[in-house]
């Protein structure tokens, strides 16, 4: 092995990098669609699956990135979730408050604020309609809003090569992954306090490992009975 190899990142890592950056740089409404500065993110796996949203007021590249990237968040560190279980991305940007300047105290920052969390509400709920498991893995859920809004137009794309899809796809390398961080979540869980959401989290992980492992044992199975 090249030592010059060993100081680059896992071709995976390289792979997740480049194409997050792609799909950060896409054109949105005549701007790059992760330099808006309000917005909601709902992640997606292989199975599209809704399993992830949360909100940003600082701009949509940094918290993203912040979730799949090195520059690890809360959600990550807790093994709630797994970078590379994220095959899709949809966002959704306000672009009317990009303007804005941040203080808490300005009606117009309140009014952006409002709009953002009520539209976290809708994507949340949205996902969680759409989820086989009518659940997704975020720890806390959205506070109810105080206005009503409709969902704006959103962008959406993988962020995950043919190359990488082809060596992950494998529903046994899924079921090893899923499994690991599963692990890791419990064990976060029995070494701290922790809320009821992260347990809640810990029970979705659980069915959406279960769903597919059983998905994958009546496949290799073929309903033939198991060898003694």
């Amino acid at each position: 092995m090249e030592y010059d190899d060993i100081k680059q990142p896992p071709f995976e890592t390289q792979d997740l990098r480049k194409n997050l950056s792609k799909f950060l740089d896409s054109d949105f409404k005549g701007k790059k669609v992760g330099n808006y500065k309000f917005g909601v993110y709902s992640f997606f796996d292989y199975d599209g699956e809704p399993i992830y949203v949360g909100q940003t007021n600082e701009m949509l590249r940094t918290r993203i990135r912040r979730h799949l990237t090195n520059q690890r968040t809360d959600a990550v560190a807790m093994s709630v979730l797994d970078p590379f279980e994220v095959y899709e991305i949809r966002v959704y940007p306000l672009p009317e408050y990009d303007d804005l300047t941040k203080n808490k105290n300005a009606e117009g920052w309140k009014k952006a604020c409002r709009h953002l969390d009520a539209l976290e509400y809708e994507v949340f709920e949205f996902a969680i309609e759409k989820s086989n498991f009518k659940a997704i893995l975020n720890e806390k859920d959205p506070p109810k809003p105080e206005i009503k809004i409709r969902l704006p137009e959103s962008f959406s794309g993988k962020i995950v090569s043919d190359e990488v899809y082809n060596i992950r796809k494998h529903p046994d390398t899924r079921i090893s992954r899923r499994a690991l961080t599963l692990a890791r979540l419990a064990q976060v869980i029995s070494e701290r306090q922790v809320q009821v959401g992260l347990r809640r989290t810990l029970m979705t992980q659980a069915k959406r490992l279960e769903w597919l492992a059983e998905r994958r044992f009546d496949h290799a199975s073929n309903g033939a009975p198991a060898e003694r």
